[in-house]
């Protein structure tokens, strides 16, 4: 498939329309309140580390968000926090002007018309690159795994470390990365919180959310812990850390 793949800062242009791509994250997701505050302040902050792919007639089809933090400065060890914390690091070291030496992937995001077509790899080696080219060494990646949903039950620390016949990771964009040259590491148990009134996830998920205890919802890695006499619920979200030595 014919990309052209570059950063938003070479093309400011696409900052509105990197944003109307088909895509099919669960509406849970998007009210994390970490998330929700500071995604938008990537695109508007660190345009040189947003990716844009476009396909031969312009089109976005693709973009990939990652953010430079001081990791090593924290002692290098990739945080239990996983996403939310990457972004909140990213951030607080961008406020006081502290000299970073790590790049974070942040998301990468594929247009439902070009789904399977190799397109998030060429995302991640762009990202690659894209570090290496401003001087880092290393990118970490917070992974969401995206066939972990179909097995909520299972555990994380299970899933992350389970592997095909051929030695490469069940899961397809844990595979993805392994691939590219990543490492799994760790995981980050506590990587997004969500959490909302049972009428807030009733309107998200079209659930009833009218018993106590663990509610399986579609697109969740994990479910949802309901709290109905309490009138909550929360979903904490498990992610895999990755490293990639560029």
């Amino acid at each position: 498939m014919d990309l052209k793949i570059t950063t938003l800062a070479e093309r400011p242009e696409l900052a509105d329309p990197l944003w109307h791509m088909a895509e099919d994250w669960p509406e849970f997701i998007l009210h994390d309140p970490v998330g929700w505050s500071l995604i938008g302040r990537i695109v508007a902050d660190l345009p040189e580390y947003v990716l844009v792919a476009t396909d031969q007639d312009g089109k976005v089809v693709s973009r990939g968000f990652s953010v430079p933090l001081a990791l090593r400065a924290r002692g290098g060890e990739l945080p239990d926090g996983g996403w939310d914390q990457a972004l909140l690091w990213a951030f607080s070291d961008l406020r006081h002007g502290k000299e970073t030496d790590t790049v974070s992937a942040i998301e990468i995001t594929v247009d439902e018309s070009v789904r399977g077509k190799g397109v998030s790899g060429r995302m991640l080696t762009a990202m690659r690159e894209n570090a290496r080219a401003r001087g880092f060494t290393e990118v970490v990646a917070p992974v969401r795994p995206n066939a972990k949903h179909l097995e909520p039950a299972a555990l994380i620390d299970e899933y992350a470390y389970r592997t095909r016949e051929d030695g490469l990771p069940h899961d397809p964009w844990l595979r993805v990365h392994v691939r590219a040259g990543g490492v799994i590491e760790k995981v980050a148990h506590a990587s997004m919180t969500v959490s909302g009134s049972t009428a807030q996830w009733r309107e998200w998920t079209g659930l009833p959310f009218d018993a106590e205890g663990e509610v399986e919802v579609p697109g969740a890695l994990v479910p949802v812990h309901c709290e109905l006499a309490r009138g909550y619920a929360v979903y904490v979200e498990p992610n895999v850390w990755v490293r990639h030595v560029l």
